[in-house]
């Protein structure tokens, strides 16, 4: 009896365990920097960000350069393999299983080029925000960059690149002038305003699905320093904090972004003792004008009493760790919606599903003002002009054990019950699920996308985390 069909495989090559022999893997890239099952460095090479997360490619190359990229590439399609590019292995979840796919990791492409004269910087595919921001921040520079600086600044505006300054200038991915990448034919392209430039605008925004970045360059801002900081409450004080929060949402200029959420702190020492193990709802804010006009807007939520409040004048490079996020690899669920019209009534909802009383088995629930910049189309954006919604709301449980997970799940799935009259969509970089396409773009930059697809990459070589498939 014959057995089920077998995923594509690097041909005749032993995927159990590497060999003495000096014969390359793959065409062109050196034996060392392939990866395979059974190796000793495989489980290191596959790690993603998310540990619930066990991704089982054919094989990962750890690419030194354009040349491994190309390399790899044109023996996939000979192979009839896929290829799926990753840096730091964020927002792994959604490319699903992969079976008959290489993992190309470009996290060794670390060039970096600031411009501080025409405020242009050039990175490759595998820096991250936290190599980048200080040294833009000494400049008086600040760039786009969102809550975690551990995120790869290539994948993150791929999808779109929501972070402190989003209301004043919007999406990172419209603020991205050119990206170089390999394409299915396995050549190396320049993709800009005027070179490719339907690839240039799919790109902003359309994911991972036309290729394997290999640098990135963008525009940042003139901020030598901004009015930034985060305003702690007991968390038995939530439903009081959120209302007065989302009451002040209309008053606020685009200049002025502020998010607001509940955050139970891990019994860490790492901690500052005073957060060590304590749960808190939180108002962050950042303002780009001065601290007295800043106080000023944040005067509605700090006169009801903080026990901490951080507001300082600081550099741009402070932005980096304001969200306190965690930088290490660590297992979680989490979930994700955006919002409009959101009453206090559906305020109260929310609270009654992860708030005080609730027994709510969740880390952290987060709200971030939506609007401004986030919803104007700005001349020349790409895939990705704006995001729907006047507040995103994403929610995240750290899960050791299968027991917490389950818990995690009911606690996501009464968030998301209550949240949904008045969801408006979704933001890809935060979904970590697999999802449709047409959750994410309306259908004519559907249709654009996939025409796109179909001809740079007609026969879907390329996993992308969030696929958008191709016109037939």
């Amino acid at each position: 009896m014959c057995g089920a069909p077998r995923s594509p495989t690097l041909g005749s090559m032993n995927t159990s365990a590497p060999t003495d022999t000096t014969e390359q893997l793959i065409p062109g890239v050196a034996r060392e920097r392939v990866a395979l099952p059974g190796s000793e460095r495989w489980d290191d090479a596959r790690q993603a960000f998310n540990l619930r997360v066990d991704q089982q490619p054919v094989a990962v190359v750890l690419a030194a350069n354009e040349l491994d990229v190309i390399a790899t590439v044109r023996y996939a399609r000979r192979r009839g393999l896929r290829v799926a590019g990753q840096a730091t292995g964020h927002n792994a979840g959604p490319l699903g299983a992969l079976d008959g796919t290489i993992i190309v990791n470009v996290a060794g492409f670390d060039e970096i080029s600031i411009d501080a004269e025409t405020r242009r910087v050039r990175v490759g595919a595998g820096v991250r925000w936290e190599q980048v921001v200080p040294q833009l921040s000494e400049l008086g520079l600040a760039a786009l960059h969102g809550s975690s600086p551990d995120v790869g600044i290539a994948g993150y505006s791929l999808g779109g690149g929501m972070g402190w300054l989003a209301r004043k200038h919007g999406l990172q991915t419209n603020s991205v002038t050119a990206f170089e990448l390999v394409t299915a034919d396995g050549h190396l392209v320049r993709t800009d305003a005027i070179h490719e430039p339907e690839l240039f605008w799919a790109l902003r925004g359309g994911g991972g699905n036309f290729g394997v970045i290999t640098s990135i360059e963008f525009a940042v801002y003139p901020y030598a320093e901004l009015y930034a900081g985060a305003l702690f409450f007991p968390f038995e004080r939530t439903r009081e904090v959120l209302h007065a929060w989302r009451d002040l949402l209309p008053t606020l200029p685009d200049e002025l972004m502020t998010w607001a959420g509940i955050l139970h702190f891990p019994p860490d020492p790492a901690l500052p003792e005073e957060l060590r193990g304590g749960s808190y709802t939180i108002v962050w804010a950042v303002f780009t004008g001065s601290e007295d006009g800043g106080r000023r807007l944040m005067a509605p939520i700090r006169e009801l009493g903080a026990e901490m409040d951080t507001f300082a004048m600081v550099p741009p490079a402070e932005l980096g760790d304001l969200a306190m996020d965690p930088r290490e690899p660590l297992p979680f669920l989490s979930g994700h919606d955006l919002l409009d019209h959101v009453p206090a009534e559906g305020i109260d909802a929310l609270v009654d599903a992860a708030g005080p009383g609730s027994g709510a088995a969740i880390t952290m629930v987060q709200l971030r003002h939506m609007g401004g910049a986030l919803g104007r189309t700005a001349p020349g954006a790409g895939a990705r002009a704006t995001l729907p919604g006047a507040i995103c709301v994403f929610s995240l449980g750290v899960t050791p054990d299968d027991e917490i997970a389950r818990a995690t799940e009911a606690t996501l799935a009464a968030i998301r019950a209550a949240t949904a009259p008045y969801r408006a969509g979704f933001y890809p970089n935060f979904v970590e699920d697999a999802a449709e396409a047409s959750d994410f773009y309306e259908p004519a930059t559907l249709r654009r996308l996939r025409d796109i697809k179909a001809l740079y990459d007609p026969a879907d070589l390329f996993k992308a985390n969030h696929p958008i498939g191709a016109t037939k």
